[in-house]
């Protein structure tokens, strides 16, 4: 199943406390439980004025209702084709 990265811009993110993190954990949580095993929210980094997520679902289009029914911004959905880390640079690129 293809994994994604939304990029969310919410001024002030970086700032948001941890009642408030709580609060939209558990929104995302509820949508993800309504919309079915198809998707899968994976973690998430927030940044200053941003939060990038990590999902895992079938297409982009069902992010979007998962961003739709939350009332929360997915400005950028970008599917993840292969991911890397330092073993990689010890794997043998020759097989």
């Amino acid at each position: 199943m293809p994994k994604y990265v939304i990029e969310r811009e919410i001024p002030g993110a970086g700032k948001l406390t941890a009642q408030q993190l709580r609060v939209i954990s558990q929104a995302c949580c509820g949508i993800v439980q309504t919309l079915g095993p198809q998707i899968q929210w994976v973690q998430s980094y927030v940044a200053e004025d941003k939060i990038y997520c990590v999902y895992i679902a079938p297409n982009a289009e069902i992010i979007r209702e998962h961003a739709r029914r939350g009332q929360f911004p997915a400005n950028r959905i970008t599917e993840i084709r292969t991911m890397i880390d330092p073993t990689t640079a010890e794997t043998s690129l020759t097989r």
